[in-house]
């Protein structure tokens, strides 16, 4: 039976006066790799920074595991076991590769250990005495998913982790998420470059204008292309 990992319904969020979602329904089952895809300003960010309580006012409902987490203040809801990278990666330039790993509280039993970090990114573990501001691109991005991996979170928000990279590097982040996938993680995705996205997604929702306005699954894909040319001139 599936299991509903995520959950919203008519989500509303606001920055200060400016109503950004309305009316979000969604749904993420555990163990699914599902993608956000629209334009810029669709209100996808949102979407995931709401999810967390990193937007000002939201009405609906989030539930997390079963748990209504609307009114929830973000360390709380990070309890429930969700990580989120977000797209400005904030890794500490002062600390190295590993310190910045370690700084991360345990929100849950069963987060990733150095050593399953270091077999996941071997780049990591060359670099782990290097000051955050040394690494490449890819190395800071790898660095900012690992730590949320150390957390124990088993619900992965990652917002734009393709963005900018060298072909070479999102390969690399392809080949994380699938081995995530298989190792039971629960990911979703926001995603500009949908060549990246498509082949590793479950089911995909569209955004615009701050609403859900299709959702689909992977052997769906074929048949909605038009349609996604039509929102994200794919």
């Amino acid at each position: 039976m599936t299991k509903e990992l995520l959950k919203l319904e008519d989500l509303n969020a606001w920055y200060g006066e400016s109503h950004i979602l309305h009316g979000v329904n969604l749904t993420v089952n555990e163990g699914e790799v599902v993608t956000l895809l629209g334009r810029n300003g669709a209100g996808r960010t949102t979407t995931m920074r709401a999810i967390v309580g990193m937007t000002g006012m939201r009405k609906g409902s989030i539930k997390i595991n079963g748990e209504e987490a609307i009114k929830l203040a973000p360390h709380k809801v990070a309890r429930l076991g969700i990580g989120y990278c977000p797209e400005e990666r904030g890794i500490f330039a002062s600390l190295t590769a590993e310190e910045n790993l370690m700084l991360p509280p345990t929100i849950a039993p069963g987060g990733m250990s150095l050593d399953e970090i270091y077999a996941m990114f071997p780049n990591l573990k060359e670099r782990a005495s290097s000051p955050g501001t040394r690494l490449s691109g890819g190395e800071q991005q790898m660095l900012a998913v690992a730590r949320i991996l150390r957390t124990g979170a088993r619900l992965l928000l990652l917002d734009e982790i393709s963005e900018g990279l060298a072909p070479v590097i999102v390969q690399k982040l392809a080949e994380m998420i699938l081995t995530l996938k298989a190792k039971g993680y629960t990911i979703v995705l926001v995603e500009q470059n949908f060549r990246f996205a498509a082949p590793l997604a479950d089911r995909f929702y569209v955004m615009e204008h701050g609403r859900i306005v299709k959702q689909f699954a992977q052997n769906e894909l074929a048949g909605n292309m038009g349609m996604l040319q039509e929102y994200l001139g794919v």
